[in-house]
């Protein structure tokens, strides 16, 4: 077992898992520690976060200077590849002409998905979030609670490594002891957004990112991942032995040589290929889930170099090639999409809520030379904090019914273009000796903020497949329906004042003349954010949702999806540890039906 071709790998095996990031990488790590024989089919080429990422390249090293472009949107060194927004020969289409109803849909053709890519910012969903509907009377609540998940969080934060506090906030739940990591210090920028939000109400506090911050405990914490399980304690603690911790050199978002940011290929394939249980191949796009007798008997895919169509089978698959990609796939398994007797199959695609504001803070000016690289990101963040404003009144109290975080940036960013990095415009026209020391000392003087809300589903904001549009290998292509509601446009435009507020409250200044107060114009666009979620609606009622609450598709019983694509609901917590633990979870449910042989 390990990396195969289309001609050494098996015959049949016990799950399919199609997709190998968060939700397909948690999947076939649970599965095969388990003793399951799983393949795993990855549409992307092979990647190696060992050998492949930049650690110590400027972006004076890059071409461009590492300035974005079409085909590396993100800059240069940024880990994606062969993915972004648009995939050569892989299109998709919009239904409608009008900017405002667009969606852009990310896709990643790498071994471990997004998992390279993300902000690796890892926060839990509330007990509100689980149920969103029982409080404010909209969308949908999910068939199960946050006690329901909470263990399987715990066993995320331990085995991927995640770094925090607790604080005891209003549907921010702290983690038991054990689980997090320490947090890294605030930033100076940090800790005067900190002093000044205060003063509004608004509380900042360390943010839970999955970084290493200090070695994993690999004496401890294997036997609580894995109890009675020795084989599998012996895999993940040598997995753990082989990750160091970060030495603050690089953005998270190059990829880590060193494995100190959780990326699928550094933390849950090699304990499962390890394991002997898991065979993957790369370059294998599934378009179709095949049946026999009602049950799914394995899936269809594309060589991706050779364009041969080839089957696999095995007794149960799993679905995890991200949302909108699992919702294609079901969608061309048969006339009208399989496991859709609900209907419900491409339905009720959410993102998550942007908006972004900056400012420039004379009190920041000047600081002495000192070091906060830090962790490739963001120390700090504001979680939600108007809960008490929402509920069933929330027309009255606040005007819109779902909240927001605040994401948070500031310090010496490492220049991507520009010169003086980028503050001509703030030199007054000096040059030479003067405009070197106006650099100096307005170089690290901004503030940055970015807004991560709640969408909540609605019925226009889906995805369906395209009539007459087709990929290079001949599979039709999805076409996008998008439309942001009152509910967040309201919330984008309370974004933009708080952090006006919050930037005047520091004695700065707004950058761009705003803040944009019309929250049409100050949303991101659909699908920009990233966290599209949604498409295989988990729920209570086979005649109203497409997948039980352990993800299991209610018409097809040995059919799953682990990724984001059965979220009731996209709270404002970024999606990918919810994906992991929800993935966990199903993972045993599966191991305790192929046991008792009802798969």
């Amino acid at each position: 077992m390990g990396f195969v071709t289309t001609r050494s790998m098996a015959k049949d095996y016990d799950v399919i898992v199609v997709g190998s990031g968060a939700g397909g990488g948690q999947t076939a790590y649970t599965l095969a520690l388990e003793g399951v024989k799983v393949l795993m089919l990855e549409a992307g080429r092979h990647y190696d976060f060992r050998t492949e990422t930049p650690m110590f390249q400027t972006s004076a090293d890059a071409p461009l200077r590492g300035a974005s472009t079409p085909d590396k949107p993100f800059g240069f060194y940024d880990a994606t590849v062969d993915g972004g927004w648009q995939v050569p020969g892989e299109p998709y289409t919009q239904a409608s002409a009008d900017p405002q109803q667009r969606f852009d849909w990310w896709r990643a053709r790498m071994l471990g998905g997004r998992t390279n890519h993300w902000g690796r910012i890892s926060l839990r969903n509330g007990p509100y979030d689980f149920k969103p509907h029982s409080r404010d009377g909209l969308g949908f609540d999910w068939p199960i609670s946050y006690e329901d998940v909470a263990p399987y969080y715990d066993k995320v934060e331990m085995l991927v490594g995640i770094y925090g506090s607790n604080d005891g906030l209003e549907n921010t739940p702290d983690s038991p002891d054990g689980c997090l990591l320490p947090a890294p210090a605030m930033r100076v920028g940090e800790r005067l957004i900190k002093k000044h939000a205060a003063t509004l109400g608004v509380p900042v506090v360390p943010i839970h990112r999955a970084v290493l911050t200090k070695k994993l405990d690999d004496a401890r914490i294997p036997a609580l991942l894995h109890p009675g399980n020795p084989r599998a304690q012996s895999l993940v603690a040598q997995a753990m032995r082989d990750r160091a911790a970060c030495f603050w050199a690089t953005p998270c978002s190059r990829g880590c040589s060193i494995g100190a940011t959780y990326q699928s290929p550094a933390v849950h394939l090699p304990p499962a290929l390890a394991s002997g249980n898991l065979d993957v191949l790369c370059d294998a796009m599934v378009y179709e889930v095949t049946t026999k007798n009602g049950k799914a008997s394995g899936v269809r895919f594309v060589d991706r170099k050779t364009g041969k169509h080839i089957e696999a089978k095995a007794r149960a698959v799993v679905l995890a090639a991200s949302a909108c990609e699992s919702v294609r796939i079901l969608l061309n398994s048969k006339p009208g999409g399989l496991a859709n007797s609900s209907g419900k199959v491409g339905r009720y695609i959410m993102d998550t809520v942007g908006s972004d504001l900056s400012g420039h803070v004379p009190a920041l000016e000047g600081l002495p030379p000192h070091n906060e690289d830090g962790a490739g990101g963001g120390h700090a963040y504001a979680p939600w904090w108007l809960y008490q404003q929402q509920g069933r009144d929330w027309a009255k109290k606040l005007g819109f019914p779902r909240g927001y975080h605040i994401e948070i940036s500031t310090g010496k960013r490492m220049p991507t273009s520009g010169t003086g990095a980028g503050l001509e415009g703030y030199t007054q026209g000096s040059y030479g000796a003067k405009f070197k020391q106006d650099v100096r000392r307005l170089y690290g003087s901004f503030v940055y903020f970015s807004g991560r809300g709640e969408m909540i589903p609605n019925e226009q904001s889906w995805c369906e497949l395209d009539p007459k549009v087709k990929d290079r290998f001949g599979i039709p292509v999805l076409r996008f329906h998008w439309q942001w509601a009152e509910h967040e446009t309201r919330q984008a435009a309370h974004m933009q004042k708080t952090f006006a507020d919050i930037i005047t409250a520091m004695g700065g200044r707004v950058q761009g003349g705003g803040p944009e107060l019309d929250g049409a114009k100050a949303i991101a666009p659909g699908g920009s954010i990233i966290h599209e979620v949604g498409g295989t609606l988990m729920g209570a009622d086979a005649r109203t949702s497409v997948t039980n609450a352990f993800g299991q598709t209610w018409d097809v019983p040995n059919l799953f999806l682990s990724d984001g694509a059965p979220f009731a609901s996209n709270a404002d917590k970024n999606p990918t540890l919810t994906i992991m633990a929800l993935a966990w979870r199903q993972a045993d449910h599966i191991v305790a039906r192929l046991r008792s042989k009802e798969l």
